[in-house]
């Protein structure tokens, strides 16, 4: 593109400018009598590139008009400022989340199992086409770290934007199997997940518009040192918002359980016991929500309504980068060209050294 176009009309007087270097300039002759004996002497080499100094002169101009229409190279750039969210994921993989009441494309699986499925979406996002059918966008611009908890607590990855590595760090999560481990240590996790949202301060690594916990458990606060109620004090001091999801059926649920007589797994039917008024409080004081996921589908809508509540912003910057080829050097594959200023007087130049040299004219 050009910055000056109109400047190009000018090559409308290239016609003229020829005619006036051929056939229009003085011509030089001395008399004789007659050139009959020279007619058919073969022309010299010189005389073969008379033209030359003229057509140099010609290619000069053109070169120079063109030059100053400002031929311009854009080259489009985006800048994205978006103000993230810090997430931390804290769930829960004790014993109890082996429970069989989770359904993934019609197989039933643990609680755990599911978590891991509809968190990889929430983070991620779904696939382009079920995103246009409100499907989960993902968390691109957003720090997300993770805590896991049992009978203790412990921080498996910082809040990061390296969102394939925390996936991968989540689906290595099993459920404790040792009795030693076991439990339900909501309060520690909640203040573990707390202490990793408020080191983001020190770290000044990314623009945190607000940070938000989201804690998921199928369980009563039962292990652990902290309260879960003094956690959730703790991160309202450090405005960090909890969202706490109860995951699990209603009333009964399959439990897979070791035969001890026959070594073999057998499904037996256990009693669902989940602290809602306790997940409820814990919500309530950060501002946060409480749900209650009782399959997939449920557990994807609660997910898909968090995306909502905690959206990131996201400003783009468009600009335009030009580059000025009469100016500036033409790149062209892997070979530089000059700037058409310099092949301009480039022509002249070499116009002016041929005329005085080796095609030099009678004056």
């Amino acid at each position: 593109m050009f910055h000056s176009p109109w400047v190009l009309l000018l090559l409308l007087l290239l016609p003229v400018i020829a005619w006036r270097l051929w056939t229009g300039a003085h011509k030089t002759a001395v008399p004789f009598s007659s050139v009959e004996p020279i007619a058919e002497l073969r022309p010299t080499w010189r005389q073969r590139l008379s033209w030359l100094p003229a057509a140099l002169t010609l290619a000069a101009v053109a070169v120079a008009i063109v030059a100053l229409a400002r031929p311009r190279e854009g080259r489009e750039q985006t800048v994205i400022d978006a103000d993230g969210i810090a997430i931390e994921m804290v769930v829960d993989r004790s014993g109890s989340m082996r429970a069989l009441d989770f359904q993934i494309d019609g197989k039933h699986v643990d609680r755990l199992t599911a978590i891991k499925n509809v968190a990889d979406r929430f983070i991620e996002g779904d696939d382009e086409s079920a995103k246009e059918q409100d499907g989960l966008q993902g968390r691109v611009s957003d720090l997300v770290g993770l805590v896991t908890f049992a009978g203790y607590a412990d921080a498996v990855t910082p809040p990061t934007l390296d969102h394939a590595f925390l996936m991968a760090q989540l689906n290595h999560q099993d459920i404790v199997v040792k009795r030693s481990e076991d439990g339900t240590a909501i309060g520690d996790a909640i203040s573990l997940a707390v202490e990793k949202l408020n080191s983001l301060d020190d770290r000044q690594e990314k623009k945190v518009k607000s940070k938000v916990l989201v804690l998921l458990t199928d369980g009563e606060n039962n292990a652990g040192e902290v309260d879960p109620q003094q956690a959730a004090e703790l991160a309202k001091q450090m405005d960090i918002k909890i969202y706490t999801i109860g995951v699990g059926t209603r009333g009964r649920a399959p439990v897979p359980v070791m035969n001890p007589f026959t070594g073999r797994e057998e499904i037996e039917w256990a009693e669902v016991n989940i602290d809602e008024d306790t997940l409820r409080e814990i919500a309530a004081t950060t501002g946060g929500k409480y749900f209650r996921a009782t399959d997939t589908e449920s557990l994807t809508a609660i997910y898909r309504e968090i995306d909502q509540l905690e959206k990131t912003k996201i400003e783009e910057q468009h600009f335009v980068d030009y580059r000025e080829l009469a100016i500036q050097s033409i790149p062209l594959g892997t070979v530089s060209f000059p700037p058409l200023v310099l092949v301009a007087l480039g022509l002249l130049c070499a116009r002016v050294v041929l005329g005085n040299t080796l095609l030099r004219e009678l004056a």
